[in-house]
């Protein structure tokens, strides 16, 4: 027992000497190193962290307390994983001390003000509205914040738009492009826009749409079967305009349907299908900006299940395939649309009302092969391909991550399990999959030869560049207003207005659907508002106090409107290249298309705000406010459309 007694009383012995010498040990210069962030903004706290080199003492003070005077204030801190850190908010320029021990720090500090954190994008936004023209707003945009940052870290002003210059590609640039997730939206965009090549060059698609248009028996028929193909099409709004528009043109031009009636439809279907579709040329764009968005919050949901109960939110998209199928069941249209349809009854449009608005080459490049045979299996199949492909790689990546419980009910278990599987992967697996099942497809029917099939694959590899470059300018301008902690003062001034976050949404709709009529570019929009709004709505609400279940459902409402705000800004524009397309495959006069859609595109945007976006802000189910919306639109129709065939008087 005396035995027992003594080596405990050792070990106890041995533990208070190693923390009484925890307490005796002296740092010096060499012992500590001090790291922080150098983007320094007014008011945001900063984390300086002194890292302990010598591996003897860093182990000794493992776990304890040391003093440190930070601008000879003491302040005491704990030591945790060898680390030791101070958050402090710098207010002014200045030069910190930083002292423990015998190790002292001094560094000059001249924090950017938090209003120039807005300067970065809204000149973004400024160029776009003054030049039309997105890659010059996001590259503009995109300097000013890095020559802010490099002024502020110390140099003059022409020294710091050269290294703000430098920066954009040695930092920003490298980073967006470093990130695996971004690399995997860039991969997976590059094979669907191959994909899509090829089974439009092989000819698949067109035997799709040859296959339904036997059913356009009369102008009713003509345009369902339009909307329908528009449906079907969903995973490209290029491929889509231009294969519907032009194989559907004689057709409705003998059943005597108004050009402008067929722009419309092509064009109110491509993007809004595209834009909630699961697997589409838009999904990885989305998923990206969804995913900076909730990292820079921190909220612990994947990409895609954002995307996913965003859905429930998107009102303009949906509501905008409905209208469009109302006004073709009822034979009802109103406003310039009536004049053009009760034109084109008692007059068939010939090839003399054509007007050939540009993008030759992509017109040339969505076109099927001349020589060949359309068989519409061999669009369907790769495209079947990809969606069971994606979805199977969803629940497969899902369940090695959470796994299959017994307790939950298989609907609970989906949705878990696809909450928590990695849409990356999934996709890119699909997407690799869809390319070679259209490669081989076309390979042992011999429709192309191997040079041609590669060949129009690289071409739709290039007609995804555009987006790319987007998507690679707003990564890096999203990195810059993150740094510079825009969301900040953007959610401050909201709060300063005394903005309640439940109009965050529908404010949002409306600032979107600006900026892409202006631009003419909904990808363009989104990249410029998605790392702005993200972030500050959930501030906004977070300061409001609204809990997380709240807080979510605005998040995610603003998630949705971003996008529905950009197709009906997009819808609107003039300069929208997709709007451009859609009278380019319709053959129709270019701005007899846009004045004929407009007041379509305002009156489903006003419904989905009123009846939709603002309303679901404050609770109000999606179960109940879609029916209603639907219920509103058919009675808009109802009132104010008129019979086509009928004379105005009548």
């Amino acid at each position: 027992m005396a035995k027992k007694i003594s080596v405990l009383f050792f070990l106890l012995l041995l533990i208070s000497a190693a923390y009484g010498n925890s307490k005796n040990v002296e740092l010096n210069q060499d012992d500590v190193e001090l790291d922080y962030f150098p983007v320094v903004v007014k008011t945001i706290p900063v984390d300086f962290t002194i890292s302990i080199q010598d591996s003897l003492k860093r182990s000794n003070l493992e776990g304890s307390y040391v003093d440190v005077l930070v601008n000879g204030e003491k302040q005491e801190l704990p030591v945790a994983k060898g680390q030791i850190k101070i958050s402090k908010k710098i207010r002014d320029k200045t030069q910190l001390t930083i002292q423990i021990d015998n190790a002292e720090f001094r560094e000059d500090i001249n924090p950017i003000p938090l209003w120039m954190s807005i300067l970065p994008p809204l000149l973004a936004i400024v160029m776009a509205l003054l030049f039309k023209e997105v890659f010059t707003a996001l590259f503009t945009g995109l300097l000013l914040g890095t020559s802010i940052i490099h002024f502020y870290q110390g140099g003059n002003i022409l020294l710091s738009i050269g290294r703000g210059i430098l920066s954009i590609v040695d930092t920003y640039i490298i980073n967006a492009l470093s990130d695996k997730g971004h690399l995997s939206i860039i991969v997976f965009s590059l094979l669907i826009g191959g994909m899509v090549n090829i089974i439009t060059r092989n000819g698949g698609m067109r035997g799709v749409v040859n296959r339904l248009s036997v059913y356009a028996s009369n102008a009713r028929n003509g345009q369902l079967v339009t909307w329908f193909l528009g449906l079907l099409i969903f995973f490209d709004d290029y491929a889509n305009t231009l294969v519907v528009g032009n194989t559907m043109r004689p057709v409705t031009d003998k059943l005597k349907i108004s050009r402008q009636k067929l722009a419309y439809i092509v064009d109110s279907t491509a993007a809004p299908i595209a834009s909630i579709a699961f697997i589409t040329t838009w999904i990885g764009a989305e998923l990206s900006y969804i995913s900076n968005g909730i990292q820079t919050i921190g909220l612990e949901q994947t990409p895609y299940s954002v995307f996913f109960n965003s859905l429930a939110y998107s009102f303009y998209p949906i509501f905008a395939l409905i209208f469009i199928l109302f006004i073709v069941v009822k034979r009802r249209d109103y406003g310039p649309m009536l004049k053009a349809e009760r034109k084109a009854r008692h007059r068939q449009p010939s090839e003399a009302d054509d007007e050939r608005m540009g993008f030759s080459n992509k017109l040339n490049e969505l076109r099927a092969m001349d020589g060949i045979k359309h068989k519409s299996f061999n669009a369907v199949i790769p495209v079947l391909v990809i969606i069971v492909g994606a979805f199977a790689g969803l629940i497969y990546t899902g369940i090695e991550t959470t796994g299959w419980s017994e307790q939950m009910s298989f609907t609970k278990n989906i949705s878990n399990v696809i909450g928590h599987a990695d849409s990356y992967q999934a996709l890119l697996w699909s997407s690799l999959a869809g390319i070679l099942t259209a490669i081989v497809l076309t390979l042992i029917q011999k429709l192309m030869s191997l040079e041609d099939t590669v060949s129009s694959m690289i071409n739709g590899f290039r007609t995804m560049l555009t987006a790319i470059v987007i998507l690679v300018l707003a990564w890096s301008i999203a990195e810059v207003t993150q740094h510079m902690h825009t969301a900040n003062f953007i959610s401050q001034i909201l709060l300063d207005m005394n903005m309640t976050p439940y109009w965050v949404p529908t404010l949002t709709f409306i600032m979107a659907a600006l900026v892409a009529f202006s631009t003419g570019s909904s990808w363009g929009t989104m990249a410029i508002l998605y790392p702005l709004i993200l972030p500050a709505s959930w501030l906004i609400c977070q300061e409001n106090g609204l809990d997380h279940q709240a807080s979510l459902s605005i998040f995610y409402n603003v998630v949705s409107t971003v996008l529905a705000g950009s197709v009906l800004g997009d819808h609107c524009s003039p300069i929208s290249d997709t709007t451009i397309l859609s009278s380019l495959a319709s053959s129709c006069n270019h701005i007899a298309h846009v004045r004929t859609q407009l007041p379509y595109a305002l009156t489903v945007g006003v419904v989905a705000i009123v009846f939709g976006t603002l309303p679901a802000a404050y609770g109000i189910s999606s179960l109940i406010l879609f029916p209603v919306g639907i219920e509103v639109l058919f009675l808009v129709v109802h009132v104010f459309g008129r019979n086509v065939w009928k004379s105005p008087g009548s």
